[in-house]
């Protein structure tokens, strides 16, 4: 699922055995240089592994990463943000050569991208300015493998991943003279549910105070976001202004002319308000209000009346991506609505692949391992991983989505813990208006609901961009959300 909310994945086969290796790969250190307009950044690249230990100091696991550090800055005061992918279970590929790195790969904007020879090419909307980026690649994905006396079990599951990642940071600030630095943590996807649990057991367990986490494409709380629970209407309410944007970008909407940001502000209050209200009467619910309802979804959605009543007014967002352009054959993509495909079955409920994934997953598969290679000299035997699926489904317990013992993931706790017991701690929350996976207004609702003081409502930053998951992959959008990044790091380093 690409970086995508992962916890409910179907077994899958086991990858093939690789040859055993008594150690990782040497650390690879390499000199760089990056124009920016008239500026010109030289920074040092490090890609290596930071070993993680049990209680009794024995290896578990060889976390991979690559560092980038700004010449010439003293280490022990400059700004650093550890960057992750979710899944759970991706690697970190997709931030690493598509958002705000040195390097970023080029892909079709909202259409498939050619096969190879991809481009690798400068990225200057990287961050590297503003702060030293370590992009971290979890146990069995990427590079990172779990040895010696750690196991699947060890690390698959929320609470144990968060284990993980906590100690890698740790070691990272030890080993590397950074526990003075400004610590900022950027995680996409599960990489933000990731992200607000690690940020409080950093600070209640370790004292590493958090300056700020960038939340990119967020999922915090996993109780509202799935309608396989019976009776729960949540997903219906906060998928709408998604539903509502895929159509204005398709033009399927009946009314034409309205704006993106016009029509998505009438979708949330009604999705807040009548549609909400019209959902909790469930049977009570009169033919007239029925009616109005379903009226009103036909014009926000461009679905039909009929199909908005054969769904009694609850149609999930799988079976909006197939049906708004049935006649056609044509589906939408779920990381990304701009994608479109032909639909292999017109009446499935959901596709065995996404438009989004074809278009994208070979070109940043393919770059990541040339660059890893070929720019960053990395020599390894291992084979690099884009995500961990096959091995977290084939393991005996799967992942453990129990969180503090709760079945459903909610870390909204998290971070308001977080918050409150360091008031200084910045939020800034990016989210795509065309994004299935992680629906920016599920976000906006979960973000409403933390339990923190109204003061430190101000700590926290939105921004909301006309892309999918992966935001920085549509340019004017990786632009604007570069642009409100740099001002966010100012602002907060400032404070």
């Amino acid at each position: 699922m690409l970086g995508g909310a992962l916890l409910a994945a179907a077994p899958a086969p086991s990858p093939a055995p690789e040859a055993a290796s008594s150690s990782p790969a040497a650390d690879a250190i390499t000199h760089h240089t990056l124009a920016l307009g008239s500026r010109t950044l030289s920074y040092t690249a490090r890609a290596g592994t930071i070993t993680l230990r049990n209680g009794d100091e024995k290896p578990t696991a060889d976390i991979f990463y690559v560092a980038y550090m700004l010449d010439g800055m003293p280490p022990a005061l400059r700004p650093v943000t550890f960057v992750y992918n979710g899944g759970p279970g991706s690697a970190t590929l997709w931030l690493h050569m598509g958002s705000f790195g040195p390097a970023r790969v080029e892909v079709g904007n909202g259409a498939a991208t050619r096969p190879a020879p991809y481009r690798i090419v400068p990225n200057t909307e990287t961050i590297l300015d503003a702060t030293d980026l370590v992009f971290i690649d979890a146990p069995e994905t990427g590079y990172s493998r779990i040895t010696g006396a750690g196991k699947p079990g060890d690390f698959f599951g929320v609470d144990k991943d968060v284990t993980a990642f906590e100690q890698f940071v740790v070691r990272y600030l030890t080993t590397f003279d950074r526990w003075n630095s400004p610590k900022f943590l950027y995680g996409e996807s599960y990489g933000t549910t990731r992200s607000a649990a690690l940020a409080d057991a950093l600070q209640l367990n370790d004292n590493v105070a958090i300056n700020g986490i960038v939340m990119q494409s967020t999922i915090l709380n996993f109780g509202i976001d799935s309608n396989a629970v019976g009776g729960n209407d949540w997903p219906y309410v906060l998928y709408l202004p998604t539903e509502t944007a895929a159509a204005w970008y398709h033009n399927a909407l009946p009314v034409s002319g309205q704006s993106l940001e016009g029509v998505i502000d009438r979708s949330e209050r009604f999705a807040m308000g009548a549609y909400a209200n019209a959902l909790a009467k469930g049977g009570r619910l009169g033919a007239g209000e029925y009616a109005n309802v379903a009226r009103e979804l036909h014009q926000l959605t461009g679905l039909s009346e009929r199909e908005i009543r054969n769904n009694n007014l609850r149609v999930p967002y799988s079976r909006f991506e197939n049906r708004l352009f049935l006649e056609r054959g044509t589906l939408l993509g779920r990381l990304d609505a701009r994608f479109r495909a032909q639909a292999v079955d017109r009446l499935a409920d959901a596709q065995p692949w996404d438009p989004a994934t074809a278009a994208i997953a070979a070109p940043f598969t393919a770059a990541i391992n040339q660059y890893l290679r070929d720019n960053l000299a990395y020599r390894t035997t291992l084979l690099y991983r884009p995500n961990a699926y096959a091995i977290i489904g084939a393991s005996p317990d799967g992942w453990d989505v129990r969180h503090n013992g709760v079945q459903n993931t909610n870390v909204e706790p998290d971070l308001s813990d977080a918050m409150t017991f360091n008031p200084y701690l910045r939020v800034f929350n990016a989210g795509g208006y065309y994004d299935f996976a992680t629906p920016f207004y599920e976000t906006v609702y979960s973000l409403d609901h933390l339990t923190i003081d109204p003061s430190l409502r101000a700590n926290i930053t939105e921004g909301f961009y006309r892309s999918g998951h992966m935001i920085y992959i549509e340019d004017a959008a990786r632009k604007q959300l570069h642009a409100d990044l740099e001002r966010w790091y100012a602002q907060t380093l400032g404070a």
